[in-house]
């Protein structure tokens, strides 16, 4: 039996280990002094995308997002950590025309198994806040990990608006309607799930975002909130450090309510990286997103219009994938995706502490050359229009996941699931989770 083999089966071990403990605890297991939150959640989806690489239209069905995950609060010490299970279901990746990133192409990579681990401290008052938390996680950076928003589909800005599964150091202080954070991570990206962040490389970048807690200033401006992020990311795409760097800018508004039977969620963000060749700039790629969904107890509407850069690499004989590492010479020109999705989420059907909400997304999708480019994408596609259906259930059993990119006195009433700063939900008037 081969090592990757041997691998996988420890993993197995270990998803089944944990989802039974999920099942067991279910929501909260408490003592005087220490509490224990375990949840298990994954998405059954079958989806259908036009015009892929090559002109063909593929249909695909897969278990996506399986993750396992626990927190831990014994006085002044807190944990949490996140076991992403996608290298064993999603190999080959998820089909998401548009989608890029860690080599693969019109398919979502498999996030490490690691998706995070974080052990932090807190100190909590009145109006103020402060906490310190290091390990495997999200960087201070950009908005909430799409895993923890309402689509299954990812938005093509992914590597554009965050940046996850860094080992970091997190510092964060909350005054009154202020929250500031601050990181240093390693630059470089997985590899690939099973790969370990390279230690040695700890602290070569940075990044910081602050944030405006609309419902500390006014009433009316309550589940607002709007933050701008910064970071200096080193050679994300070389390991060794070689490669091209980073500087990227995020700005987002986010929005969240509940009056009578409605709960009500938007998200607007605007982000730009640039690629920085020993301090000069060599590429710009944008990226624009809005998104919000309208929830009646468990059914719910959503819409998102997205406009991001991508940048077009060299294929492999897989047209799905790009050479690692990437370089400079490698890029053909950069295209822009237009995606129109559209999504409707279902009631939830309940067996003990497991829920089930089915739900179906439909996106049309356009790619355009920004410039002269080696890369057309008419020609790579066969179209420049095209579409994606997607039908799936969600399940989820246990605690449910608070936020997935804040840490401690970061954690805010969230523009996305509506949770008070203890990470609670307000009520059962939810849809798309």
């Amino acid at each position: 039996m081969d090592r990757a083999r041997r691998r996988r089966k420890r993993y197995a071990a270990l998803a089944s280990g944990l989802a039974a403990v999920a099942l067991a605890h279910g929501a909260r297991a408490q003592t005087t002094a220490v509490e224990i939150e375990t949840g298990a959640s994954a998405i059954g989806l079958l989806t259908r995308d036009t015009h892929t690489p090559g002109g063909r239209t593929l249909a695909e069905g897969y278990l996506t997002q399986p993750v396992l995950h626990g927190s831990l609060h014994a006085r002044w010490l807190h944990a949490l950590g996140s076991l992403n299970l996608e290298g064993l279901t999603l190999r080959r990746g998820e089909l998401d025309l548009g989608e890029w990133g860690e080599g693969y192409v019109d398919r979502r990579h498999p996030h490490a198994y690691v998706h995070e681990l974080m052990v932090g401290t807190e100190r909590d008052g009145d109006r103020s806040a402060l906490s310190l938390y290091a390990g495997r996680g999200f960087v201070s950076f950009g908005s909430d990990d799409p895993m923890v928003r309402p689509f299954v589909s990812y938005p093509v800005d992914h590597h554009l608006a965050q940046i996850l599964e860094r080992l970091a150091v997190i510092g964060a202080a909350r005054v009154g309607p202020l929250v500031a954070e601050a990181s240093t991570f390693n630059g470089d990206e997985p590899l690939d799930p099973s790969t370990p962040p390279r230690f040695s490389r700890f602290g070569d970048s940075w990044a910081v975002r602050g944030t405006i807690l609309g419902d500390r200033l006014f009433d009316a401006l309550r589940g607002a909130q709007l933050s701008a992020s910064y970071a200096a990311v080193n050679s994300p795409e070389y390991r060794e450090g070689l490669g091209l760097d980073q500087r990227k800018l995020h700005i987002a508004l986010g929005l969240t309510n509940e009056t009578g039977v409605f709960t009500r969620y938007a998200l607007l963000e605007a982000a730009r990286t640039t690629d920085v060749d020993r301090g000069r700039a060599l590429y710009h790629f944008d990226a624009w997103l809005a998104e919000g969904t309208l929830c009646r107890r468990e059914t719910g509407v959503g819409l998102r219009w997205e406009r991001s850069d991508r940048p077009e690499e060299e294929r492999l004989l897989d047209l799905f994938r790009s050479a690692r590492p990437a370089t400079d010479l490698s890029i053909l020109g950069v295209t822009r995706w237009t995606t129109l999705t559209t999504a409707l989420a279902l009631p939830d059907i309940h067996a003990g502490m497991v829920h089930a909400g089915p739900f179906v997304e439909v996106a049309r999708l356009t790619a355009d050359r920004t410039s002269a480019a080696l890369f057309d994408p008419a020609r790579f596609y066969g179209a420049t229009a095209m579409w994606r259906t997607e039908a799936g259930v969600r399940v989820a059993a246990g605690h449910e996941h608070d936020r997935m990119c804040r840490y401690g006195a970061a954690i805010t009433p969230s523009s996305i699931t509506g949770h008070d700063h203890e990470g609670r939900a307000p009520s059962s008037n939810r849809c798309f989770s």
